[in-house]
């Protein structure tokens, strides 16, 4: 069963990110304002929407700069203490991070090895650390869906 957003993480990350969710029919809205004008995004979160032939949640930022979406959401991070929501993607082995930043800020990672998640950060180039430093925090939910999807196969689980 793929991701859907629910109620409870709206509320997750409008809680994070200090903004207000607006429901619009079919998608949530957060627009983020940082001290600076250049420092702005809005965040739009849908939780199940047609995708080509198969439904899945998407998640877009909007930028005065930049739009970036990404599709079939697999799941998100929330850190209180980084005051950032981290949005998560997983197919054949990569792995897509989308992470906003409560004070307006957003970063992208694509197609990154999952491997690179529990590896050691310090054998890295230092090009391509960050992407793995700043997914690992998604390495606990992933192993969480893995053993969920494995006792959900067993029968006598």
């Amino acid at each position: 069963m793929s991701f859907a957003f629910t109620e409870e993480h709206i509320k997750q990350i409008s809680r994070i990110l200090e903004v207000e969710a607006r429901h619009y029919g079919n998608h949530y809205r957060l627009e983020l304002k940082g001290e600076t004008p250049d420092r702005r995004l809005a965040l739009e979160i849908y939780p199940r929407i047609p995708l080509g032939d198969v439904e899945g949640s998407l998640v877009s930022v909007f930028t005065p700069n930049a739009n970036l979406q990404m599709q079939h959401c697999s799941g998100m991070v929330v850190s209180e203490l980084m005051g950032e929501v981290t949005f998560f993607a997983e197919a054949g082995g990569k792995m897509d991070g989308l992470i906003v930043e409560k004070q307006g800020a957003c970063s992208l990672y694509s197609n990154v090895d999952r491997a690179m998640l529990s590896g050691d950060f310090t054998k890295l180039g230092p090009e391509v650390m960050l992407s793995g430093i700043a997914l690992s925090l998604t390495e606990l939910m992933l192993e969480e869906d893995e053993e969920t999807d494995d006792a959900a196969e067993r029968p006598e689980a």
